[in-house]
């Protein structure tokens, strides 16, 4: 363990506020300039080209967001048993872990990336693309497939680093993807006149660089980690690997329902028109920047529980919870009153257009309904991923994923008749779910127990 000190924070010992807020900070930060990256898209396209583009880059974002759902599950996975492992002092493991998931998750990007390019046109069929904004989706969907493999890299990358308790680097990396994407999409969009193309190829270039200086970064450190990158070290374990498979199938599925869930919703508004497909891309992406806390302590949470739970250490584990919760219910409280105050300000940095406008007060409730369900989504995965249950992950997928989100919506949307404003509303209230099984899971006293 001597040899990898520089690399590895240990997490069991110390004021607990401190520690956490350190660790987080940087991954807040790190999250908040990707949903920023990613928001950006939107903004550009919204004001320069108009609802058809919004539509194709929300279409386009919610596909892409789809087929990352491998790397977020595999890499929360191997952020998982890397955490553990530290606290555990193996580090084999750790080693076992980085190789395998290079090569499972790399080889995974190609594969769906290929299968996604055949499948192109139905896709969009499928999602009821509006014909105004087939084109633009078209562009922003085989563009960003084409670069499927540098954000699983950038995600493998992280999960190490993060696994380890470094969240600064990951926040270095993501800040050169920001930058050179807020850059080039102004670029690209405003002044050579690529359209949405342009946004997409943007974001592409920006996961490069990103991924590219990342791998460089652990290269010069390989020695300071024990992982020499040699082919060999890229050979799949397989004792790991089927620990990688048994938590990151669950994490998988669970990333897969989610947004499979949102596709299907899309489709449904997408059979309305393109001003409610473009007011569909503000909501999701408002969700992901009230995601931003939500995520950044779910992972800082993750590994401070993994950490804790592998030395044994479980009144420790407690004080992460409430911290996490408390901080995320602030969070909940400062947005929803800069929503209710500034409605039209939020809503108007995306587009001018007039009819998007006027309709764009619908979103309002289920946006400050996310807000909270944001927050308590973080204690409940910090616990669940930090101790590694596999079950209990595919148990939430399925429910949150699948049964409520759409069985909510369908419900609200077909059968109440509230059209729009029903599936967004499924969608929010759907997102406490992980809270109620989490709960029981925290009560039932089984986290204290390892699962091999």
């Amino acid at each position: 363990m001597e040899r990898r000190s520089t690399m590895v924070r240990d997490m069991t010992e110390g004021p607990v506020v401190p520690l956490l807020l350190r660790f987080a900070f940087p991954l807040f930060v790190s999250n908040a300039l990707q949903a920023v990256y990613n928001l950006v898209d939107m903004v550009v396209v919204g004001n320069y080209i108009g609802k058809a583009g919004m539509s194709a880059v929300s279409i386009g974002g919610d596909l892409l967001h789809l087929i990352t759902f491998v790397a977020m599950g595999f890499c929360s996975a191997g952020q998982v048993i890397i955490a553990r492992a530290v606290g555990e002092k193996r580090p084999e493991d750790i080693q076992k872990t980085i190789g395998t998931m290079f090569s499972f998750l790399l080889s995974v990007s190609a594969m769906i990336a290929l299968v996604c390019f055949l499948l192109r046109d139905s896709l969009l069929t499928w999602l009821n693309t509006p014909a105004a904004a087939r084109a633009y989706a078209m562009d922003y969907l085989v563009t960003c497939v084409c670069g499927l493999v540098f954000i699983y890299g950038y995600n493998i990358v992280s999960a190490i680093l993060r696994g380890m308790g470094d969240s600064k680097r990951p926040f270095l990396f993501i800040a050169i993807a920001a930058i050179l994407n807020m850059v080039l999409d102004v670029l690209f969009v405003k002044y050579l006149h690529m359209e949405v193309f342009g946004a997409a190829l943007a974001t592409v270039i920006g996961q490069g660089v990103s991924f590219l200086a990342s791998l460089v970064y652990l290269y010069r450190r390989r020695i300071s980690f024990g992982f020499d990158f040699k082919p060999a070290s890229f050979r799949v374990d397989g004792p790991t690997f089927r620990r990688l498979l048994a938590l990151g199938i669950p994490m998988a599925i669970q990333a897969a329902a989610i947004n499979l869930s949102k596709i299907l919703l899309m489709s449904w508004i997408n059979r309305f028109d393109v001003t409610y497909s473009a007011l569909a891309g503000i909501f999701n992406k408002l969700n992901t920047m009230c995601g931003v806390i939500s995520q950044s302590f779910t992972t800082a949470g993750s590994t401070m529980v993994g950490q804790n739970l592998g030395a044994r250490k479980y009144r420790r584990v407690n004080v992460i919870l409430l911290v996490i919760l408390l901080i995320g219910l602030g969070f909940a409280l400062l947005f929803t009153a800069g929503m209710l105050l500034w409605p039209d300000g939020v809503y108007g940095m995306f587009t001018p257009d007039v009819d998007v406008l006027s309709v764009a007060s619908v979103l309002t409730l289920p946006i400050i309904l996310n807000f909270f369900g944001a927050a308590t989504r973080s204690v409940a995965f910090s616990l669940i991923n930090g101790s590694g249950r596999a079950k209990l992950n595919l148990a939430v997928a399925i429910i949150d994923g699948m049964i409520s989100r759409v069985g909510l919506a369908a419900l609200f949307g077909f059968a109440l008749g509230w059209d729009c404003f029903g599936f967004w509303m499924g969608d929010a209230l759907a997102g406490f779910m992980p809270l109620l099984i989490g709960s029981a899971f925290y009560l039932s006293g089984r986290w204290r127990i390892r699962e091999s």
